[in-house]
């Protein structure tokens, strides 16, 4: 009888590779160890999740037989049913991403009008506008105003100084966590929207300046980049 080859003999190959698979295999065990809500990259969105622990056993004809230690953690999608490193959890949730930004946006429109001193009423319509586009739709000239005398009186600083340590602390705890998850284009926005708020009533102070500096560093912009939007910012679009 002649060898078999050709389509014949990979299908006979496979066939036989299939029922070895069927013989012996993997089999893993799943536990979970907590859940919560995470952006998923497979669905595009925010889904539930649980986070799996698994122990890996040899089975033989379908029966666990022989542990083979154990696997994970990792995160599954409720929706999709995708596994994910931890690592995916990382990343913010949309409705978290969204406020990360609005606090983010007024953070900055605070520190800017602390640092131009006089909280010109030009100045404190473009900020309360700036921070209501950002979803704190709420938000009034009178409350920025009451905010910035509230943070000069805690902090005992004088209107017009330089970004004092308090204050670049509070810049670095906003734009910190949110300066990995955005765009350089997302991050130069926020710089420039501080930058509108500086020019509102007149050009830079040296405070304004020097606010706007701490800004663009706690966005992870470089110095060069930094000149470069504050430039740009009092050019009229």
């Amino acid at each position: 009888m002649l060898p078999v080859s050709g389509r014949d003999g990979r299908d006979g190959r496979v066939a036989h590779e299939g029922r070895a698979a069927r013989v012996v295999g993997i089999r893993t065990a799943w536990t979970s160890v907590g859940d919560g809500e995470f952006f998923c990259p497979e669905c595009g969105g925010d889904r539930n999740y649980q986070r799996l622990t698994g122990r890996r056993r040899l089975t033989l004809l379908g029966l666990p037989v022989l542990p083979r230690g154990e696997t994970g953690p990792v995160v599954e999608c409720a929706a999709c049913g995708r596994h994910f490193g931890t690592d995916v959890l990382d990343h913010p949730t949309t409705n978290r991403f969204s406020a990360m930004l609005r606090d983010a946006v007024h953070t900055v429109a605070l520190a800017v009008l602390a640092a131009g001193g006089s909280c010109a009423r030009t100045s404190l319509a473009t900020a309360a506008g700036t921070v209501r586009a950002a979803g704190f739709q709420d938000c009034t000239e009178e409350q920025l105003g009451a905010l910035v005398e509230a943070l000069a009186a805690d902090t005992g600083r004088v209107f017009g100084e330089p970004c004092v340590a308090g204050l670049t602390i509070e810049l670095h705890e906003a734009l910190d966590p949110l300066a990995p998850h955005l765009a350089p284009a997302g991050r130069e926005a926020i710089l420039l929207q501080g930058a509108r708020i500086a020019l509102a009533d007149g050009p830079y102070t040296p405070a304004e300046r020097d606010a706007l500096v701490t800004v663009g560093a706690a966005l992870t912009l470089c110095t060069d980049d930094v000149t470069r939007l504050l430039a740009a910012a009092r050019t009229p679009s």
